[in-house]
Order: structure tokens, then sequence, then C-alpha cells
């Protein structure tokens, strides 16, 4: 079909002011990681090593591909992790306590962020700097003991998963991705490891609620579950409830 001059000049002015258009250019997977998002499957594939994605990665996060077996007439099966081989095992990490967790179809959990362990007397910035730049793959030098990593892994639904690295003297970078749970058998079934001090939200995109296991460093502590922009699992009384709740109905 041919393009005319002006495509839109069947619309009234306010709409043709109005009016935006999706960019479909092709960004690269960097680009789209810290922005519109990219598939779990992408990045667990993807060569690190190359510049432009090392620089928009997140020290300290994995994302790796599971392998989901179907078992015909009766389900599937799909391992999470082995304490002597994988991802997990290669840096060191075994979670001391495994929990679950579901998310009902159509709502999110807000940026939740542990606290990071700094040894007596070193200076934060120069600390991680220390872990995630000069001594990367010293992963002996990782207090997992101390502070709370996250292992975490989707049996049911589809997820988005953001994160925000939040540690000092770290650059700010963004992580956006799509997580499958084995019941979408595919690319997209991943498990993630988040460091302390990265911020990391969920939300469910998916039709059926989400199901998730995850493994953490050390056992729950309620003082070290800080919440950031949070108010996305707060469910706001309709405004002439809240007046009636709070007697400023003239009663």
């Amino acid at each position: 079909m041919p393009t005319p001059a002006d495509p839109w000049s069947g619309l009234n002015a306010e709409a043709r002011a109005a009016l935006t258009q999706r960019d479909y250019n092709a960004n690269s997977l960097a680009e789209r990681l810290a922005t519109s998002g990219v598939e779990a499957g992408e990045l667990a594939t993807a060569d690190r090593g190359q510049a432009e994605l090392a620089a928009a990665w997140i020290p300290g996060v994995e994302v790796f591909t599971r392998k989901i077996y179907p078992q015909r007439h009766r389900g599937f099966f799909g391992e999470f992790a082995r304490q002597d081989a994988g991802v997990l095992a290669a840096i060191g990490l075994w979670p001391t306590q495994w929990a679950t967790a579901r998310m009902f179809a159509g709502t999110a959990k807000g940026f939740h962020i542990h606290p990071p362990s700094i040894p007596e007397g070193e200076d934060a910035a120069k600390w991680f700097t220390r872990l995630f730049i000069d001594e990367p793959g010293n992963f002996a030098l990782r207090p997992y003991a101390r502070e709370q990593w996250d292992a975490m892994f989707f049996v049911q639904g589809i997820v988005e998963m953001l994160l925000v690295d939040e540690r000092a003297g770290m650059p700010r970078r963004v992580m956006r991705f799509i997580i499958e749970g084995d019941d979408v058998r595919g690319p997209n079934n991943a498990g993630v490891v988040i460091p302390a001090g990265v911020a990391h939200a969920l939300r469910c995109a998916s039709s059926t609620d989400a199901i998730m296991v995850y493994g953490t460093s050390t056992t729950f502590n309620p003082a070290f579950e800080g919440r950031l922009a949070d108010s996305v699992e707060k469910a706001p009384l309709p405004e002439d409830w809240q007046r009636y709740v709070q007697g400023k109905n003239g009663r």
C-alpha cells in the first residue's frame, strides 16, 4: 500500500495534536534491559562479556535457564538448583531457608531491599568495588551468611521483574525482564540470584496466579525487609469509605 504524504490528514486537529506512535526500532539488548524490558531467556544466553551489556548488568545478579521436563498425561518436572553444580555452586551460594509466595493475577509486589553487610571500619563504596569490580570471581569474599541474597524460581504464571542497584558507590543500573513459570515451558524458565542492596519488584503478567519458590542466604528477619516505592501493594479504601471510617461524615 503506498504511503500518502500525510497519512493522518483525515483526523481532526485535536486528535492529530495528541497522536503518538510506538517506536519499532530494534534497540540493543542493553538498552531494552534498562527500559522496555527483555525476556529472561535472552538474558540467560547472552554474552555478558560484551562491553555494552556488561555496562548495563547489575554486578552480582545471575539469570540462568532451567530445564522443564514434560511428563505426558501427568504434568511436568523441573529442578531448581543443585548444591554441587550449576550457578549456585559456582558462586558458592546455598540457601539456608526456602519459602514460597503466591501473587494473585493482576497484582504486584513493590520494591523490597535487604541491607548489605559492610565489614567494620570499611568504606561501603570501596568494599563493593573490591567485591564486584576488582575481585568479581572471588566468591569467598561475599558475606552470604551476614546479608540476605535471594535465589528465586517460578513454578506457575508469568512475572515481570525489575531490579535496581542501590549500593553505595555503584552505578544505579536497572534490569527489567520477563520470567515464565514451569507451566509455560520454554526458554524463559529461569532462576534469578539477587544480591543484598539491589531493590527488586515483581508484577504478575499472566491471567493465572504466579507462584514463586525462593531460597535465601539467611533466615527471615523482618528488620532487614526494607521497602521502597511499595504503594502498589496497598489497597486504599474509596474516599467516602475512608471519610466514614474516620468519622468525618458529620456523625
